[in-house]
């Protein structure tokens, strides 16, 4: 059966079952945005772009109670670009989420392809919640999703909460694959009053029959933030070995996939894997009016084996909300690439019209983006 024709039965039969039930509720968004980057080099390119903010999808999740304090939740969610109406990733009906949980007083277990905690903390980042042009962190990569993940979330007390995840390697194959190595997670999370601190990061070993390069692929962030009367102040620090080069530009790749595709392992032969960068962030929002939120972000990416492959970033923005479930929004950036940097604007999803090779390599960027996102 072709992709499209499964992919309408299947909508369609989810939209039955949430009629049928109510306990399944199906929801989404819509993020479109025009971006226009600049590079100064002179050259510039100006596109409609899908998922400044949040990435089109679609989505289904429900639950079903056992007995008190025990319940069955799961979630299926597929992206969308939605300027093309194309799924997100090619090959995966449900590429976001999709994964099945029991949920209890000891805490919650979920097996399926499942979003990071380095993902799901992205509020805590910074006040465009680690997404848009702007973001530095955002622009460096962010591990967003991997498959055959297993989890535990604790309950929270005291404000804690402890999250663990294991995605198995699936070594069942012959020859190289059965070598591979599981992508492991760990997140701490504390919520007081106004306050809120934590750390999120994953490690990842390299195939042990291919690797010529035996250093681990690790991300690791910390994040501060604090609420305020009229917004949030928040302070994040990251550090990562994952950033390499491909067509698009000298940081543009990834060694470890972000989102476990086309697996979630890699062969250990990047020489890059021994190249550390350390980033730092400090943004602030403030709510002008119910409606009216501004902030501004300031950010560093520092090279610290010393070769001159860092950068620096700065941004404003706007939120202006129409209606509950529909945001205008606004943010002009700026990135400034070291020598041998080639670091290039992100955001939700990755531009379909962004700027590559030599007009991001060691180059200064500066980019607009203004849209619209609406939540179902």
């Amino acid at each position: 059966m072709q992709s499209k024709p499964l992919a309408a039965l299947v909508l369609g039969a989810v939209a039955g079952l949430a009629q049928a039930q109510g306990n399944v509720t199906v929801y989404g968004t819509i993020d479109e945005y025009v971006g226009h980057v600049r590079s100064s080099t002179g050259a510039h390119i100006t596109g409609l772009n899908d998922g400044a903010i949040l990435r089109s999808r679609l989505g289904l999740k429900g639950s079903e109670t056992l007995r008190p304090g025990y319940d069955v939740k799961y979630t299926l969610e597929m992206g969308v670009n939605a300027d093309t109406g194309a799924s997100a990733e090619s090959g995966r009906l449900f590429d976001r989420q999709a994964w099945v949980g029991l949920s209890t007083p000891a805490g919650e277990v979920r097996m399926g392809r499942q979003n990071t905690e380095i993902f799901l903390t992205g509020g805590a980042i910074d006040y465009t919640e680690r997404t848009t042009f702007g973001s530095v962190i955002n622009t460096f990569g962010v591990p967003s999703r991997y498959e055959n993940d297993i989890s535990y979330r604790s309950p929270r007390k005291a404000g804690l909460m402890l999250s663990l995840h294991y995605a198995l390697p699936e070594n069942g194959g012959t020859g190289a694959t059965r070598n591979n190595k599981p992508v492991i997670q760990a997140a701490l999370d504390y919520e007081n009053g106004p306050f809120r601190l934590g750390y999120a990061g994953l490690q990842a070993s390299p195939n042990s029959l291919t690797a010529t390069v035996q250093r681990k692929v690790s991300y690791h962030h910390l994040y501060a933030n604090y609420k305020y009367s009229a917004g949030t102040v928040y302070l994040a620090f990251a550090r990562s070995n994952n950033s390499t080069a491909n067509a698009n530009g000298r940081n543009a790749g990834t060694i470890l996939s972000n989102i476990g595709s086309p697996n979630n392992f890699f062969a250990g032969t990047d020489p890059n894997a021994e190249r550390f960068y350390n980033m730092w962030q400090l943004s602030a929002d403030y709510r002008l009016t119910p409606a009216l939120r501004v902030g501004a972000l300031a950010g560093v990416i520092r090279d610290t084996s010393g070769g001159d492959a860092g950068a620096r970033g700065a941004n404003v923005g706007a939120y202006y909300s129409l209606s509950k479930r529909t945001t205008l929004y606004s943010f002009l950036s700026y990135l400034k690439n070291q020598d041998n940097a080639g670091f290039r604007f992100g955001s939700s999803g990755a531009p379909s019209a962004n700027l590559a090779g030599d007009d991001v390599n060691g180059r200064s960027l500066t980019g607009l983006q203004l849209g619209i996102l609406h939540r179902f």
